[in-house]
């Protein structure tokens, strides 16, 4: 099955900052705040919605299609790709951005100030979809609004299942677009937070989600996730860390461990269980695209977590 991923390329430049961030700021003057934190150094990692979730499916064995943007500094992150045997048939290089990057400094009290920098992200991939049948299935993550758009009413017109993720972009949409984009998705998949966001700006109760998709998923960190159908709700427990360094990433981790198992013809339960323990392994490193993983010790950790082949 040919998989698509629709969403974002970027780089997280990662920053520490050796004090904290409140002693350095006057409460009675953060009306002409002027700040500078000097930063301990600065590592950069790859990120980006596609680009996560396209990694660890390289590891699970795929060769996913990312659909997104990338900037003039292309070169470090095609190289990555290429290294892990990611296709770069789908991505547009936009010459005169860079691509999209977050900056991240956190202080001594896990605080964390942000700057983030859309770049190649503002323009649309303008990628094909090839028609679709039993041979193809999309994730449209965020990334590009227009796109993320588009792409679902490519894959309605050309018969491609797809998924709507529309994790950090919520806040760009209004509720009546957000209902139609959903509208005749194969699932919806969110963490808590997001569905009770996505219920408010519908005006949907989640049987009047379940009018729109066939199925929510619903990530809940520690808790595992939830499936929800018209018929029930299948709780799916979260597979054991090895231990806990960064959670960064490990929802989309789970997304790549529940595409493999669709592509692979999998029920949505089974799809859900092998999310949970691709996740697993994303919160045992520092970063998004940091973990790694053989077929074999993949089957293990499954087997270990749900005493099934």
């Amino acid at each position: 099955m040919k998989i698509y991923i629709s969403g974002s390329l970027a780089y997280d430049r990662i920053m520490d900052f050796p004090g904290r961030f409140s002693d350095h700021i006057l409460p009675d003057k953060l009306h002409i705040l002027n700040v500078c934190f000097t930063v301990n150094g600065m590592a950069e990692k790859f990120g980006g919605t596609a680009g996560n979730v396209a990694y660890t499916l390289s590891l699970l064995g795929e060769r996913p299609v990312v659909v997104a943007t990338i900037g003039k500094d292309y070169q470090t992150y095609f190289a990555w790709l290429e290294k892990n045997g990611v296709p770069r048939e789908g991505i547009r290089i936009i010459g005169e951005e860079f691509t999209a990057g977050a900056y991240i400094t956190t202080d001594r009290a896990d605080n964390q100030i942000t700057g983030f920098n859309p770049g190649a992200m503002k323009h649309r991939a303008g990628y094909p979809l090839e028609k679709g049948g039993d041979g193809a299935i999309c994730l449209i993550a965020p990334g590009n609004l227009a796109d993320m758009i588009g792409y679902a009413e490519e894959c309605r017109g050309k018969g491609i299942p797809f998924i709507c993720d529309p994790g950090q972009s919520l806040t760009q949409w209004n509720g009546n677009d957000l209902r139609e984009w959903i509208r005749g998705a194969l699932m919806l998949i969110t963490n808590d937070y997001e569905l009770e966001l996505v219920m408010k700006m519908t005006g949907e109760d989640k049987k009047g989600l379940l009018s729109l998709t066939g199925t929510l998923i619903t990530t809940l960190g520690e808790k595992g996730s939830l499936v929800s159908t018209p018929g029930a709700d299948v709780a799916v427990p979260a597979a054991a860390a090895r231990s806990v360094v960064d959670p960064t990433g490990a929802g989309d981790s789970y997304r790549s461990g529940l595409l493999k198992g669709i592509a692979a013809g999998k029920d949505i339960v089974t799809a859900a269980k092998m999310g949970t323990v691709a996740a697993a392994y994303a919160v045992e490193q520092y970063g998004t695209q940091e973990h790694a993983f053989s077929s074999g010790d993949f089957e293990r950790r499954y087997r270990e977590t749900f005493g099934e082949g």
